[in-house]
C-alpha cells in the first residue's frame, strides 16, 4: 500500500483507487496553487476520537519518536526548574539535550519539552493536532517536531530548541536592546513563507492563532511558527469557509471570524498584518496602559499607514531612524492591505511574501547612524606634575585639601580634571569615530 493510502487509512479515510482520485481543491483562500506544493492529504475528522494508544500505532509511518517518560526526565535533568524555560496555556516547558545514548540513531540536540497541564487552558484535543499537524507537516518557517511521549496519563511534545525564544520577548519584554530593522523585515517574511505554506496545501490548513509568541527564532532570526494546537483544516470543494467556534487571541484574531465564526485563510492574513504592525511599531496588539484609542493598535495605526508624511508616529521610536523609509513605506503598505475588514480584499500570504521578500535588499536610503565624540586620553606631564603634588603634601594639618573635581555628565571621568597648563596637549585634533 502506498505511503498515502496508509494515511488516508490511519487517520480515518477510504484509499480511493488512483483512476478514480479527484483533483486537488483549489487553496484555502481560492487562490491557484503554485506547483510542487503538494501535501499528503489526510483526513483529520476522527482526530477528536483516536486514542493515545491509536496514535502511536498511526504515526509510525512518520519520523517522530515515541518517547518514554523516563527518557524525558533524563534529557531535561527530571524536569528541573534550571531547565525551565516558560509556561503557556498548554503548560511548562523545559530545555533538554537527546543523543545516542538516549536512543540509538538519534541526532544529538537540544529540545524544548512542553508538558501537558492537566488543568490547563488545552488538552488532548489541541495535543493531537499538533502531532499530527507537525508529525506530517515539514518547512523551514514551521518548527520541527522531534517526538511526543504518551505513557499513561503523561503528555508531551518535544520540539528543536529555539535558542533565540520567541518575537514577543524580543519586541516586548527586552529592555537592554532592540531588534534591527534589517532583522524585523528577516522575520517578517519567514513568518509569511510558513503561513502561505500552510495555505497552500494540498488541505490546506489555517492556522487560527498567529501572534508575535507563536513565532520562535533560531539561532540566526530565522522565524519559525509553533503551537498548532488551535489549527484546522481549511474549507474543501465548493465550500468558502469553515464554521466553527471562535478562538485564538484577542487583538489578533480577524473581525468577521469573531462575529460569524466563519474561518478562512484571509483570517490568518488579518493576524498577519497585525504581527507585522508590531514589528513596524514595537507596540503591543492590545495595551490598556495606553490612553483611548491607543489601547487597540489596528485602531490607532490604520490612519497612519498609507500616508508618508504620518508613517513616522506609527515606527518604533527605539529604531532611531535607522530604517528605510521606503522599505518601512512599503511594509506600512502590506499591513494596510492585510488589515482591510472585508477579507477578500487582503491578499494571499503568497502575495504578502512577494511585496515584502524585495525589500530585504533595500538599503540605499538608509540614514548614517549617530557620531560618537572621543576625547583622546591624556597623560599629565610628570614635571608639571609633581610640584603640584608635593605642595598638596606639605599642607599644614589645618588647612584643608583641595576636593577633587569630575566632570559634569552621565558618565563621570575616573579621573579629577587637569588644569589647562598641566594637561600635555595632543599633536593633532580629537577624531569623530563613528558609532557601530
Amino acid at each position: 500500500m502506498g505511503l498515502r493510502k496508509c494515511l488516508l487509512c490511519c487517520f480515518g479515510g477510504s484509499a480511493r483507487p488512483e483512476q478514480e482520485q479527484q483533483p486537488p481543491p483549489a487553496a484555502a483562500d481560492g487562490a491557484p496553487r503554485p506547483p510542487g506544493r503538494r501535501l499528503l492529504r489526510l483526513s483529520t475528522a476522527n482526530l477528536r476520537s483516536l486514542s493515545l494508544q491509536d496514535l502511536s500505532r498511526k504515526l509510525e509511518v512518520t519520523k517522530l519518536h515515541a518517547f518514554t517518560l523516563d527518557e524525558l526526565k533524563s534529557a531535561t535533568r527530571n524536569f528541573s526548574a534550571t531547565n525551565f524555560l516558560g509556561e503557556g496555556g498548554f503548560g511548562p516547558v523545559y530545555k533538554g539535550f537527546v543523543d545516542g545514548s538516549l536512543r540509538p540513531g538519534l541526532e544529538p540536540q537540544h529540545v524544548a519539552v512542553k508538558y501537558l497541564d492537566s488543568d490547563g487552558v488545552q488538552g488532548h484535543r489541541e495535543w493531537l493536532a499538533e502531532v499530527v499537524y507537525l508529525g506530517m507537516l515539514s518547512h523551514p518557517h514551521l518548527v520541527k517536531l522531534v517526538g511526543f511521549c504518551n505513557q499513561d496519563d503523561h503528555r508531551m511534545l518535544v520540539y528543536e530548541y529555539m535558542p533565540k525564544g520567541s518575537l514577543e520577548n524580543h519586541l516586548f519584554k527586552n529592555l537592554l536592546s532592540s531588534l534591527p530593522w534589517s532583522t524585523r523585515l528577516k522575520i517578517a517574511v519567514g513568518a509569511a513563507k510558513g503561513l502561505a505554506f500552510l495555505h497552500e496545501a494540498e488541505t490546506p490548513v489555517i492556522y487560527r492563532d498567529f501572534k508575535a509568541s507563536n513565532i520562535l527564532l533560531d539561532s540566526d532570526y530565522t522565524a519559525k511558527l509553533s503551537d498548532f494546537g488551535l489549527a484546522k483544516e481549511g474549507p474543501s470543494g465548493d465550500k468558502t469557509h469553515v464554521t466553527t467556534r471562535v478562538m485564538g487571541t484577542h487583538g489578533y484574531a480577524a473581525p468577521e471570524y469573531i462575529l460569524t465564526g466563519h474561518l478562512t485563510a484571509r483570517s490568518d492574513v488579518y493576524s498577519f498584518g497585525v504581527v507585522l504592525l508590531e514589528l513596524l511599531s514595537g507596540r503591543r496588539s492590545v495595551d490598556k496602559r495606553r490612553r483611548g484609542r491607543e489601547q487597540n493598535l489596528v485602531d490607532w495605526a490604520r490612519p497612519y499607514l498609507r500616508r508618508a508624511d504620518k508613517l513616522h508616529r506609527v515606527m518604533d521610536p527605539s529604531l532611531e531612524h535607522q530604517y528605510s523609509a521606503r522599505a518601512a513605506q512599503k511594509a506600512a503598505q502590506v499591513a494596510h492591505q492585510c488589515l482591510q475588514s472585508v477579507p477578500k480584499a487582503r491578499p494571499t500570504m503568497r502575495e504578502v511574501v512577494a511585496a515584502l521578500e524585495p525589500l530585504l535588499a533595500v538599503d540605499d536610503d538608509v540614514p548614517m547612524g549617530p557620531f560618537v565624540f572621543t576625547v583622546p586620553a591624556a597623560e599629565p606631564a610628570p614635571a608639571q606634575v609633581e610640584p603640584a603634588a608635593a605642595a598638596v603634601a606639605n599642607a599644614g594639618d589645618g588647612e584643608e585639601k583641595e576636593e577633587k573635581r569630575h566632570v559634569m555628565s552621565a558618565v563621570h571621568a575616573e579621573s579629577p580634571l587637569q588644569y589647562a597648563d598641566a594637561v600635555k596637549r595632543p599633536e593633532s585634533p580629537p577624531t569623530l569615530n563613528r558609532g557601530t
